[in-house]
């Protein structure tokens, strides 16, 4: 397992995301709301 996740296999892989997109995602996360009741998960979005 070790030989599959290798330094130089994950520095291939450089990420360059939009603006856009890291915006949406931090606003997305900053808008959901986990509500835990007993044994259940809710998850809300707030607008």
């Amino acid at each position: 397992m070790a030989k599959l996740y290798s330094e130089c296999t994950l520095k291939q892989y450089e990420l360059n995301p939009k603006e856009e997109t890291v915006d949406f995602l931090l606003n997305y996360s900053k808008a959901l709301s986990v509500i835990h009741c007993n044994n259940l998960k809710f998850e809300a979005l707030q607008n």
